[in-house]
């Protein structure tokens, strides 16, 4: 069993809390991307990047000063996101960091998959940039089905606690054989579940860990989740989607 998260954009570094165990599995594509952006002027970036004049002004002097191999921060610990800050795992205990180095993969536009304890070092790509590069017109054309790939030959069951954004990588390439379970978070209005989306980051990354508390192996076991005032709805929830509902505000249907 696999658990795939999305990045967030905010990244810091820390090369002390906590060692590197290895460097990512697609660094030779990383570098490419990395020559490819270091080739742009800083108008492209901009435009790339969708930021103002002080973020770019920071991720241009990441490009310059960018070495791959030296100085990183374990992957769970770079992200500063809300999720992130949900997950807490700057106070994991060694056999929480043992669990989530063997389940948790985190999907990204410049590294690819993650393990939680590979080394990155700071950087800004969504998967959505439009970035151009050889015969590819995206980044999602330039990954392809290789971030796919690589999860189904370590899991054939995936808990998908990442956004669209980042989980189609995976969800397109799906085949038989491949169980794939969305976790929806949300709350009843007007009939519909919705989603909003910084309950959700929350959300993902409070069952990220608590499922490295309980240790879960079993993906069904991932229904007692009480946290946030969450609650498991079996009524709107199947095989592929498990829906956990914010108590006191079940909805009669689920859009």
């Amino acid at each position: 069993m696999k658990i795939i998260i999305s990045p967030a954009k905010k990244m810091n570094v820390d090369t002390d809390s906590l060692p590197v165990r290895d460097l990512p599995a697609f660094l030779d594509q990383t570098e490419e991307l990395c020559r490819e952006l270091q080739s742009k002027s800083p108008e492209e970036l901009q435009k790339l990047w969708k930021c103002n004049d002080q973020i770019v002004a920071l991720n241009i002097e990441r490009l310059r000063q960018r070495d791959l191999r030296r100085n990183l921060t374990p992957a769970v610990l770079a992200y500063e996101g809300i999720q992130y800050q949900y997950m807490a795992p700057g106070v994991f205990t060694n056999k929480e960091y043992d669990y989530i180095q063997v389940h948790l993969r985190i999907l990204s536009g410049f590294y690819g998959v993650l393990r939680p304890f590979d080394g990155v070092t700071p950087y800004r790509l969504a998967m959505q940039a439009k970035l151009k590069i050889r015969e590819a017109k995206d980044l999602y054309s330039y990954w392809n089905n290789q971030l796919a790939e690589h999860i189904f030959s370590e899991t054939d069951c995936i808990i998908n606690l990442a956004s669209k954004e980042y989980s189609v990588c995976v969800s397109k390439y799906l085949r038989p054989g491949i169980r794939f379970i969305t976790c929806v978070f949300g709350e009843g209005k007007g009939g519909k579940i919705i989603e909003k989306g910084t309950m959700c980051k929350m959300a993902r990354g409070e069952m990220v860990r608590y499922m490295a508390e309980h240790q879960i192996e079993n993906p069904e076991d991932i229904r007692a989740f009480d946290r946030l005032d969450y609650t498991f709805d079996p009524e709107r929830s199947d095989e592929e989607t498990y829906v956990f509902v914010k108590r006191g505000k079940v909805p009669c249907s689920l859009d």
